[in-house]
């Protein structure tokens, strides 16, 4: 198949995610956020969801969290826009505290119901490899339960028979105070996506 087939492909199923009702999440999301990148892209970032800036603006890793991943990535030797990046969950799950809203982790059923996207995407993309960031990112591509601090350190293949390098989310390190510890886990995170670019 062509790479203007592939992303013909992936442009519908996009276009079908924008309708998605498997959850109820779509209820009070602004709209769906679907993954972007070159169709024939090696690598595929997977986080766990769009936060307050995704959902509104429509675009994965465009804020905080996103701001720390374009660090780390830089630091990684990679340039993003050769990557494709995506979320496990395609709506941001949240609830309001005051003007705010505060993101919310994605249950299981949730997270389960979103997998079809995300099937789909990898379907289309074909990534060599695949780096799965955070928690719930782990929970979708790998059918046993395993921690982050398990997994980390080598390439293991996730269930859709693609080699997976594990890492924390960024947003991790966003919620980090201390300078050091920020700066130590921005290398280690970088490190991880150097391991998965070489593998």
């Amino acid at each position: 198949m062509t790479a203007d087939a592939l992303a013909d492909g992936l442009a519908v199923v996009a276009e079908q995610a924008e309708r998605c009702t498997r959850c109820d999440l779509f209820r009070d999301a602004t709209q769906t956020v679907f993954g972007e990148g070159p169709v024939d892209a090696r690598m595929m970032l997977v986080g766990e969801q769009p936060g307050d800036q995704e959902d509104q603006a429509g675009r994965p890793f465009v804020g905080p969290a996103g701001r720390v991943l374009d660090e780390a990535l830089e630091q990684a030797g990679l340039e993003r826009a050769s990557l494709y990046v995506t979320n496990a969950v395609k709506h941001f799950k949240w609830k309001p505290r005051g003007k705010r809203r505060l993101h919310q982790r994605p249950a299981t059923g949730e997270v389960q119901a979103c997998t079809h996207w995300l099937e789909l995407e990898v379907e289309a993309v074909r990534p060599e490899v695949i780096v799965a960031l955070g928690a719930t990112a782990v929970r979708s591509l790998f059918d046993h339960r395993a921690t982050i601090r398990s997994l980390r350190g080598h390439v293991h293949e996730c269930r859709l028979g693609v080699p997976t390098v594990v890492t924390l989310h960024p947003a991790a390190i966003v919620r980090l105070h201390d300078r050091e510890e920020r700066r130590t886990e921005l290398a280690t995170l970088a490190a991880d996506l150097r391991m998965a670019a070489g593998s």
